[in-house]
């Protein structure tokens, strides 16, 4: 059963986050949403979110964030340092505390957004401190739900942006290998929605389609949909993980990137998807999922 609280989101100003965000305002929820003094709140007010100051390295920042919250739903992860002031120690002490703070302030339900397969690949070091972060709520009896998704297939335009308009996608290791990936939209959804779920206190649900695909299927599909030939343009693994081994000792982050890749490699990044099929319905298609995708950045599609 839900309170009249709010629910506290974490990260909300980044790409996830916000979309979260604009979930629960769409569903008629309260919304605060944690932002770093400093950074511009602005967006996620003038939406309709309250807006609490405070930084997850200050523990009493994120008590008085919770403090009559019902519920946390965090996405904020430190090794993308998409945005200023994002660091490894948010994956790891960053998220510690907000497990302290939600223990302290007996939150209904606290929602994390894990990663897939983390507890397999203490190897990678961004995966396993996601573990961790799911161990350490647990450990303090924190009532939680961890969403495990796959690799969201929208950052691809993060590489050089749009990749149907040059017809090109841009991937890191084979091509050739299936895993499974997510909307970053439809992985919102879901957040939004665990903050009410019954039955699932305590559990690690994997997130994905109906089938794991490889960058070249990706390619294929989108092809057919656009009408146009789609390349793929392939980094080898093994040119990542020799960089990632050079430049280890002063940049940590292209050697976790490295160990990544390997793991994608190893044809082990698949969920099981049974248990996100019974608690959120149908999946979504790799087709369904990829028109959206292109639809989203204007493109028409063929049928």
């Amino acid at each position: 059963m839900t309170s009249d609280g709010p629910v506290l989101v974490v990260g909300g100003t980044g790409m996830l986050g916000s979309q979260v965000v604009w979930q629960l305002l769409s569903a008629g929820k309260q919304v605060r949403a944690l932002v770093r003094p400093g950074s511009d709140g602005t967006r996620l007010e003038a939406a309709g979110a309250t807006i609490a100051r405070g930084d997850m390295m200050d523990l009493d920042s994120l008590v008085r964030a919770m403090d009559g919250a019902d519920s946390v739903i965090t996405s904020a992860a430190g090794y993308t340092r998409h945005s200023k002031g994002d660091t490894p120690e948010i994956d790891t002490m960053g998220n510690s505390n907000l497990a302290e703070a939600a223990s302290r302030t007996r939150v209904r339900r606290f929602v994390l957004t894990s990663i897939l397969t983390c507890d397999q690949t203490p190897d990678v070091p961004h995966f396993w401190h996601k573990k961790l972060a799911e161990d350490r709520l647990e450990q303090l009896g924190v009532p939680f739900v961890a969403l495990r998704p796959g690799a969201f297939l929208d950052q691809v335009t993060r590489f050089g942006g749009d990749p149907f308009s040059k017809g090109r996608l841009t991937w890191l290791g084979s091509a050739n290998v299936p895993l499974t990936f997510v909307l970053s939209s439809d992985l919102a959804g879901y957040l939004a929605a665990a903050t009410e779920l019954s039955g699932v206190e305590g559990q690690r649900i994997d997130i994905g389609w109906d089938r794991p695909v490889s960058m070249q299927d990706v390619a294929d599909i989108s092809g057919r949909l656009l009408g146009k030939r789609i390349r793929v343009r392939a980094i080898p693994g093994r040119l990542i993980r020799a960089v990632g081994t050079a430049l280890g000792p002063v940049n940590p982050m292209v050697k976790d990137l490295g160990a990544m890749t390997a793991w994608f490699e190893s044809g082990r990044y698949v969920a099981d998807t049974s248990r996100q099929r019974e608690v959120f319905g149908a999946l979504p298609t790799a087709e369904e999922a990829i028109t959206r995708l292109i639809k989203g950045l204007g493109h028409a599609v063929s049928r």
